[in-house]
């Protein structure tokens, strides 16, 4: 078992960058998209309000991060109030807006958003930097420390400039991001300074500049970046930390194992993705797979969570995921969805999608509270009642960034290749969608995730041949994950049922997609089923936490028992040995979901050194990104089936 916080540094200088050519695939984006899903909407419409109403009143009412604009622009010598990296929650707070006024457009919240950018883009010294932590302090340091985060504020800069000039057109932020990025461009890269990111981030950032602007200068950049990674640079200012807490161990190319910060590695991976699926770089692709196989393989939670700990924000060592004390930050999640959509982009590899469902469907969306104005910042998968959702955080990176995630789903739902439509998930939507050179669009109705039928519309004007693919959840194939981290107890395996309006239909299966060609028409319907029982999950024997534990999954969805369903108690049973569990919806819970209700074994004790007394017990689990929204309650994820692994409590 490997360990994984201290290595040594490799000096290797990575190749230039290729020659841009066409990736293997290309993102639908959430501006071609209208979110109809009776499961997203409401969410979206919940961040429109209630999040962004709890990001706008910590970022400009409680908190100073609008102060310190403001500050920069009065020049009056006032002092940098809160943390310097304060910045980057208003660039994340600005693309949440700027993709919930694509689904909810509303004058109100653009105007504020109009005020804001004003006020940044005043703030911007005339030579393109911009950060208020130096500006209101010490000029001259600036570029002293990789650990200030300048440039990880600047790639959320860049984020936010992107995603609003998409949905309003308006460029002011989008200028201003620019003359950041030529600023960041002439100082390093042009400068031959060297340097790179503490906290990655502008690396995926500066491949979106790219895809906007088509000036490569960007994606030479991004490139440089990724290249700084091994050369020692990581002792440019804060050098005392390990060079793997920040993924500086070796170069980029060479990485195979995941290590040190889990946000970080998030941004930097899917920046290496971004820039070998648009750069043409084999090198990146391959060491890409292989730390993705070692996160997914030997490091990552059935919620789809990484990053087991708290003492670094990230990994430790192999097979180490405890429930209890597990990390899981928020932000991690979210970075997992980020980078495998990449990874699908660069392969076209549905595998790469299961793994971002689940991600998406648990771990991060976990994050959020149904009232959508509570977060967590880490996600345990066991709780004794002491877990509760807060209003925000000191580093309030999870707030807003579940928020610009959850407004922007809409992102991951398609993508497409010269001569072909992937459909990665199943979200009731209308959809413009380029294909060759024909604009289709396509309508997608289903009750996902708590059925598996999913409909596919498609209305071209004229007859268009291209390949359909539809994902084959992994989950539907009795593979919670890929690799052996997880399996299936006594999975029966039933093949979807696949219509072509209202008649069946010869398909094959190509990289976990069912794919069919055709010359489509107006009026085409796909028709696929999943069946969708309930799963028991078992873990491999080297998750120690988890021997002798089962975890329950039905489609997308990871359950937990809350006591609050149970009698207060959600640590005094054991699973009965084929258990059968029964699903049903309750419209009246939780917003609506599906509950899994089953018999136990319970199990009570009049005190210390009482025998214990079993008794029959009916339990109800609840999908675990529903937990803790009705108070602080006990919750469990991996389920015991042995009495030495219980929780007893003493009779009331």
């Amino acid at each position: 078992m490997k360990i994984k916080y201290y290595f040594l540094i490799f000096n290797v200088v990575l190749n230039g960058i290729a020659h841009a050519q066409p990736t293997t695939l290309q993102p639908v984006n959430f501006s071609a998209i209208s979110i109809t899903d009776t499961f997203w909407k409401p969410r979206l419409q919940t961040v429109a309000t209630k999040t962004l109403e709890a990001c706008i009143i910590q970022t400009e009412i409680k908190t100073p991060r609008i102060r310190n604009f403001e500050k920069v622009v009065r020049n009056q010598g006032e002092k940098h109030e809160g943390i310097y990296y304060d910045d980057s929650d208003v660039y994340k707070a600005i693309e949440a807006i700027a993709y919930s006024l694509k689904n909810f457009p509303d004058n109100a919240l653009e105007e504020r958003a109009d005020r804001w950018i004003d006020v940044i883009s005043r703030a911007q010294m005339p030579d393109g930097y911009l950060f208020t932590w130096y500006q209101l302090g010490d000029i001259s340091k600036r570029w002293t420390d990789i650990e200030k985060h300048e440039d990880y504020c600047a790639g959320h800069l860049i984020e936010a400039a992107i995603a609003y000039y998409n949905t309003t057109k308006k460029d002011k932020l989008l200028k201003t991001a620019i003359r950041f990025a030529n600023h960041i461009d002439s100082t390093f890269r042009l400068g031959n300074k060297p340097w790179f990111s503490g906290h990655q981030e502008i690396e995926l950032a500066l491949v979106k500049l790219y895809a906007i602007t088509k000036n490569d200068r960007y994606l030479k950049l991004a490139d440089w970046y990724l290249q700084q990674r091994g050369k020692g640079h990581y002792a440019y200012g804060s050098n005392w930390i390990s060079p793997d807490y920040w993924q500086d161990m070796k170069p980029v190319a060479d990485q195979t194992e995941i290590t040190g910060h889990a946000v970080r590695a998030m941004y930097q991976y899917t920046g290496a993705a971004d820039v070998a699926a648009v750069a043409g770089n084999q090198q990146y692709g391959n060491a890409m797979k292989a730390v993705w196989e070692d996160v997914v393989y030997r490091n990552l939670y059935i919620t789809g969570g990484i990053g087991s700990s708290g003492r670094n924000e990230g990994f430790s060592t192999d097979y180490d995921l405890p429930n209890l004390q597990a990390y899981c930050e928020t932000c991690a999640s979210v970075g997992m969805v980020f980078w495998n959509q990449r990874m699908n982009r660069l392969t076209g590899d549905a595998k790469f999608i299961d793994v971002l469902e689940r991600s998406l469907y648990n771990g991060a969306l976990a994050g959020l509270s149904l009232s959508g104005d509570r977060f967590f910042y880490g996600n345990p998968l066991a709780s004794f009642g002491t877990h509760a959702r807060r209003e925000w955080f000191g580093t309030a990176c999870c707030p807003s960034n579940i928020a610009r995630l959850t407004a922007s789903v809409g992102d991951y739902i398609y993508a497409t290749s010269p001569s072909g439509l992937w459909i990665n998930l199943f979200i009731g939507n209308q959809a413009n969608i380029t294909i060759g050179k024909q604009v289709i669009p396509v309508a997608m109705e289903t009750n996902y995730p708590w059925d598996g039928s999913i409909k596919v519309k498609l209305e071209p004007k004229q007859k268009a041949k291209f390949d359909l693919h539809i994902r084959i959840p992994g989950w539907s194939k009795g593979t919670p994950v890929p690799g052996d981290l997880y399996y299936f107890k006594n999975f029966i395996h039933q093949a979807p049922v696949v219509k072509l309006n209202g008649q069946p239909v010869n398909w094959m299966e190509q990289n976990g997609y069912i794919v069919i060609n055709r010359s489509w028409q107006n009026g085409d319907v796909v028709e696929v089923t999943f069946a969708m029982p309930v799963n028991e999950i078992g873990a491999h024997p080297q998750v120690l936490q988890n021997s002798d534990r089962i975890a329950l999954q039905r489609g997308p969805l990871v359950y937990c028992v809350e006591g609050v369903d149970n009698n207060g108690r959600a640590w005094d049973f054991i699973l009965n040995p084929d258990t059968e569990y029964q699903a049903i919806f309750k419209h009246d819970l939780l917003g609506g979901v599906m509950i899994v209700q089953f018999n136990a074994t319970g199990l009570t004790g009049a005190g210390e050194g009482a025998e214990v007394k079993k008794i029959n017990r009916q339990i109800i689990a609840i999908p675990y990104y529903a937990w803790n929204n009705r108070g602080p309650t006990e919750m469990l994820v991996w389920m015991p089936t042995k009495v030495k692994d219980v929780r007893i409590n003493p009779e009331n």
